[in-house]
């Protein structure tokens, strides 16, 4: 069992001023800069870009074949560096299975304070990062590296996709039911983590969950009945699913109630462990949320959590609903569950407490 390490010679999370996806820049802050870029090429091969912020690009080879490619870095929410690694480079291949696909190598992204980190840690970010690519049978192909201020570690992920089979953000329909695949509260746990507030079994749920590859998305894509497919991450499940109902055109429900948590969340939240980047992302998307009128700052903090390495949000018909669950639970993901559901109406969500 995965423990916190008791006096590592340098504390990774004291490196650096945010940890995991909670180092994204907020969703509201995201969207006024790409308005300001100036449009880019749009050739008829590139199935998927950033017209509804999906997860990875999708360009088309041929009939069969189309290529996923993504990137994903950040900084340290753990102290372990082998265990950051894993982190981060299961992160990472992530929206490769989030599209459909199947990652088939990967490059490592890496930025490392030279100056106070030693040779050894750092070489066991990268072994980390392996180890989990390893796993599943992804080959660390190269990289680029650079001294920086933070440490910074991630990778690009290729993978390939049936270009009829690819599963975007966009395709949810009113009816459809919303699986997710993992617990919430990696944001959370991470802030108890940097304030050395975290217990042995806490940790071990964290780290088991961050580390467990979303490899059920390839078997999502084959199923006609499944129409939405993102990843939570950075900017929380409302933020997330708010993306995926406005590229969709659609609303959705979510039963607070039915939310699976990672042990401990609620305890260190109602103490204050909460994160920067939870208030962001509920400022970014706060105009577009009817919370019950039962559920206060703490609820409000777990909805907006940013998650690293979280789980599969899924938009599938209702009568799919048992395929969906038993794909997760044949893959170890044993607290996948229904949190929700979507809504015919304008992009917003509602969050309400009983079934």
């Amino acid at each position: 069992m995965p423990t916190p390490p008791a006096s590592p010679p340098v504390r990774l999370t004291s490196l650096a001023h945010g940890g995991g996806c909670g180092c994204k820049i907020a969703p509201g802050v995201l969207e006024s800069i790409l308005a300001r870029a100036t449009g880019g090429l749009v050739p008829p091969e590139l199935l998927v870009g950033p017209e509804t912020r999906d997860d990875a690009a999708v360009w088309r080879l041929d009939d069969e074949r189309a290529i996923v490619a993504t990137t994903d870095f950040f900084m340290p929410i753990v102290d372990d560096p082998f265990d950051f690694g894993r982190i981060a480079a299961t992160n990472a291949l992530s929206d490769v299975w989030a599209m459909g696909g199947t990652p088939l190598f990967a490059l490592a992204i890496v930025g490392m304070p030279v100056a106070k980190l030693p040779v050894e840690t750092i070489g066991r970010i990268l072994a980390g990062g392996e180890a989990a690519c390893r796993a599943v049978n992804v080959p660390v192909a190269g990289g680029h590296t650079i001294d920086s201020a933070e440490p910074i570690y991630g990778l690009v992920a290729i993978g390939l996709v049936d270009p009829r089979r690819v599963k975007r953000n966009s395709g949810a329909r009113p009816g459809d039911a919303l699986v997710l695949g993992k617990p919430l509260g990696t944001g959370v746990l991470g802030a108890a983590v940097k304030q050395e507030r975290i217990s042995p079994d806490e940790y071990a749920a964290m780290i088991a969950s961050t580390t467990r590859p979303n490899t059920p998305g390839a078997a999502l894509a084959l199923d006609d009945d499944v129409h939405a497919v993102t990843d939570v991450t950075g900017f929380g499940l409302l933020g997330h699913l708010l993306e995926v109902c406005r590229g969709s055109g659609v609303a959705a429900r979510i039963d607070f109630d039915s939310l699976p948590l990672l042990p401990g969340v609620l305890a260190h939240a109602r103490e204050g462990r909460v994160t920067g980047a939870s208030a962001r992302n509920w400022a970014s998307c706060a105009d577009a949320v009817a919370l019950d009128a039962s559920l206060g700052d703490v609820e409000r903090a777990l909805l907006c959590d940013p998650q690293t390495s979280g789980g599969l949000l899924v938009a599938c018909a209702p009568e799919a609903t048992g395929n969906v669950l038993g794909l997760f639970r044949n893959e170890g993901f044993s607290e996948a569950c229904v949190v929700g559901q979507i809504l015919a109406g304008e992009p917003r969500v509602a969050v309400a407490r009983g079934r």
